[in-house]
């Protein structure tokens, strides 16, 4: 294969037919590329491989001689482990585009794979995968984030485009930073969210989602349109005492999420104070409110 041609149709293996793998293998389907062979070892993973894909399970080395493209959509910590086993079996890897889907990880963990001629590709899907079936609808017009050597990086597009996404260029060097900052609204949001849901519980709110949703989908409309000038609630308007009643009552309700609160509190009145939103004064309160002696 030529780097810099646009992919043709393409035989595709998937190494970890997961919530992940089986979208993203049943995605490049639809767009006309072949799937060929997955691995899996959940029984999940074998029945998505089935239903999803159209194969059966097979091992590693097997789907990496079956593909010319292979998605390597695994966990993590699982990543430089498989790429170190398939180019320590000797699997032949050249000319094959491998693309791995983590979003932490960027070009580096596939080194081993690339020094035995394989062509390295990141491709991370911005979104959340739950494994349900309306996954696949999930993916279309989400970004994804591309990182690749430049002579593959229309390859890249391409492969995105065709998955329905649109392909946002990350620097090699930043994607720790851009996954930490994904994670951080998403991951984070689900735990303070769950966390409220259950505090509100407690004091016999029968339906928190219904009292909770309107409100988080109108604070989650203000930032992403208006940013930090979309807060709203007693940190920026300086609210020292209503802070310190807030932390009082976890501390004693939630201890565990006491914490946090405190923490998240302190950022948003340094955002706030950097963003013209909270005067000195009222910042100097609140950091007083959230000080060493809150504990006491």
């Amino acid at each position: 294969m030529d780097a810099g041609d646009r992919p043709g149709r393409l035989a595709v293996g998937v190494l970890g037919a997961g919530k992940v793998g089986s979208v993203l293998g049943a995605a490049l389907a639809q767009a006309g590329h072949r799937v060929v062979a997955a691995s899996g070892v959940s029984d999940t993973s074998q029945r998505w491989a089935a239903e999803r894909l159209g194969v059966r399970t097979r091992n590693p080395e097997e789907v990496v001689g079956a593909a010319e493209l292979i998605l390597l959509t695994v966990s993590d910590d699982a990543l430089p482990g498989l790429v170190a086993g398939l180019a320590s079996t000797g699997a032949d890897l050249r000319g094959k585009l491998l693309v791995h889907t983590s979003g932490a990880y960027g070009l580096g963990v596939l080194d081993p794979a690339a020094e035995q001629g394989a062509f390295p590709l990141a491709l991370h899907p911005v979104m959340t995968f739950t494994g349900r079936d309306d996954d696949l609808n999930r993916i279309t017009g989400i970004s994804f984030g591309v990182t690749s050597p430049e002579p593959l990086r229309p390859i890249a597009e391409a492969l995105v485009i065709e998955m329905g996404g649109e392909p946002v260029w990350i620097a090699d060097a930043d994607r720790a930073l851009y996954h930490a900052a994904l994670a951080g609204a998403a991951n984070h949001m689900v735990t303070l969210i769950a966390e409220s849901s259950e505090l509100l519980e407690r004091i016999g709110v029968e339906h928190p989602g219904r009292m909770l949703g309107p409100l988080l989908g109108a604070a989650l409309d203000n930032v992403l349109r208006l940013g930090i000038s979309g807060l709203t609630g007693p940190v920026v308007r300086g609210d020292a005492i209503t802070v310190r009643r807030h932390v009082d009552a976890l501390i004693l309700a939630a201890p565990e999420a006491a914490d946090a609160y405190v923490a998240l509190a302190r950022l948003t009145a340094d955002r706030a104070l950097a963003a013209g939103l909270l005067k000195p004064e009222a910042a100097e309160r609140l950091l007083d409110a959230l000080g060493g002696n809150i504990w006491t």
